[in-house]
């Protein structure tokens, strides 16, 4: 594969041929703002939308993004805020501290993600050193973001990261509804 490396990421998601208009709509309405240095679909909800984005390493404006997989379905998001509310952070957080075996597939879970960021950098021409060795979440040690698990999981698959999995198992079937979003809901071109 030889591409010429590019100094900046995209700054528009129509520059990417990996994502399609309609996927970008999508994005663009469950977020309410146009999507930012998205490098591909990470996963696909059961109903059709995208629901985690896979990201390059540096935004558009120049700033570093170690959430490598955004999640950006707003039901699923509303749901693990309530988890997030409810403390399931700590409660996780107190379990890495003394489940062994729960501490090391963690930790396996955040040197997964660090080699995806390195791939979708290295196929941007990204070089961002000021996040090397930091995956996001609270990864490897701690717990600071659900989202971020739940993202991995859903991108990466069960098995890879097993708080991610659990906050899965937690929110339920977030899609039952129907699409959270359709595409004629996605608002005007404004700035991000």
């Amino acid at each position: 594969m030889n591409e010429t490396p590019r100094e900046t990421p995209r700054d528009d998601p129509r520059d990417n041929p990996r994502i399609d208009a309609a996927d970008e709509a999508a994005i663009r309405a469950q977020l309410k703002r146009r999507p930012r240095g998205i490098d591909s679909i990470g996963h696909r909800c059961p109903c059709g939308n995208p629901d985690v984005v896979a990201t390059e390493p540096r935004l558009p404006n120049g700033t570093p993004f170690p959430t490598t997989y955004y999640l950006t379905c707003p039901r699923a998001a509303s749901r693990i805020g309530t988890l997030e509310g409810n403390h399931v952070m700590k409660e996780m957080q107190d379990r890495l501290a003394t489940d062994d075996d729960l501490a090391a597939a963690y930790r396996a879970a955040h040197e997964r993600y660090l080699e995806a960021r390195a791939e979708i950098g290295e196929r941007a021409g990204l070089d961002v050193p000021e996040i090397e060795g930091i995956s996001a979440g609270g990864m490897p040690d701690r717990v600071k973001c659900l989202h971020v698990l739940a993202g991995q999981s859903l991108a990466m698959g069960r098995g890879v990261n097993p708080l991610g999995d659990e906050v899965l198992d937690r929110i339920g079937d977030w899609w039952a509804k129907g699409p959270c979003v359709s595409v004629d809901a996605a608002p005007d071109d404004q700035a991000p």
